[in-house]
């Protein structure tokens, strides 16, 4: 059996290939999988989705049609599958549950620490022998605070470092984590931890209750000096209304790993083409704004565990067994 995977960076494909070796064949792909590429699927019973494919109804349909038996996604992440015809299809899909949540914790330290200092003005301006100070001021962040939205297991990676930062914690989430209480976290309604956070970073899934959970309204209700970061799904953000406040000059910076229309754009060189979405470009003009390409997993430490997940994943659903990684089962 050879299995058939989309979406595959350069970066990663050796850890693919290495990670398949002695148990299936495996072909890696650079294409991400949507309706004009599930066609290259037929004859294959598994394929191995990206973050960034389109899973809807008509691709799982094509994908069936061509003998696809299993979806193994390579992310934790899963919005963009419609499980409801997979399932209507008799179509196995898996994710990866867990991988290090170090990876995205300290990148969104790193973004965050970035707009605060000025990094890449500094780095901008230094290789042009501009080494004025002038606009470079930024803040201490001990004895601030840190507000974190969503407290599982990266949001509380992410906790543990503003703690050595020496900051004040507040969350919000759908249940405490004693962890975090442990670290000294308070738990407060989401508007006081937008109202008295000076640094504001999302750890929540993406999904119909959370899409915009920071809109216009709560956008309104942060500090005007405030850090936001954001490394977990782009929809969780009102990225129009975000225009409109940093327009109005407000917040002292803006992290973004991921954005809500990436699709079709990240992980792709778009660098010759004219630039369509006026929402981004308008956004990367803000000197207070950074946005990178939706890296805060690519570590080789997450990466290599996010592969060996998904093998196991494929090796599972030959044998028929089901574990928690599976969002529809083998039929």
């Amino acid at each position: 059996m050879e299995i058939l995977a989309f979406g595959v960076q350069a970066d990663e494909k050796p850890l693919i290939e290495q990670a398949f070796r002695d148990r299936y064949a495996v072909r890696c792909l650079d294409v991400f999988l949507n309706e004009d590429t599930a066609p290259i699927a037929a004859g294959h019973e598994v394929v191995s989705s990206s973050v960034n494919a389109d899973l809807g109804a008509g691709v799982l349909e094509i994908l069936a049609a061509g003998g696809t038996r299993m979806v193994a996604q390579r992310s934790t992440g899963f919005n963009n599958i419609d499980l409801t015809t997979a399932e209507r299809l008799g179509m196995t899909v898996a994710r990866v549950s867990y991988y290090s949540p170090y990876s995205v914790a300290e990148f969104a330290w790193a973004l965050a620490m970035a707009v605060n200092r000025r990094i890449v003005r500094a780095s901008t301006r230094t290789r042009d022998f501009d080494f004025r100070l002038q606009g470079l001021m930024g803040r201490d962040m001990h004895g601030r605070t840190a507000g974190v939205l969503g407290t599982g297991k990266i949001g509380e990676a992410f906790a543990r470092i503003a703690r050595g930062f020496g900051m004040r914690l507040l969350g919000w989430d759908i249940a405490e984590n004693p962890a975090c209480t442990e670290l000294g976290m308070r738990y407060v309604p989401k508007d006081r931890l937008l109202a008295e956070s000076d640094l504001i970073t999302l750890h929540v899934p993406l999904m119909p209750e959370t899409r915009h959970l920071i809109d216009a309204g709560a956008l309104k209700a942060m500090r005007d000096d405030a850090i936001l970061v954001n490394s977990s799904r782009g929809g969780l953000i009102d990225t129009a209304a975000l225009v409109g406040e940093l327009r109005a000059g407000r917040f002292t910076g803006v992290g973004l790993d991921v954005y809500e229309a990436e699709a079709g754009l990240f992980f792709l060189d778009k660098s010759l083409e004219a630039v369509e979405d006026d929402t981004l470009a308008r956004l990367v003009t803000f000197p207070n704004v950074l946005v990178t390409s939706h890296q805060a997993y690519y570590t080789e430490d997450a990466v290599g565990q996010i592969v060996d997940a998904t093998v196991q994943n494929v090796v599972d659903y030959r044998a028929g067994r089901c574990s928690e990684n599976v969002l529809v089962p083998r039929s």
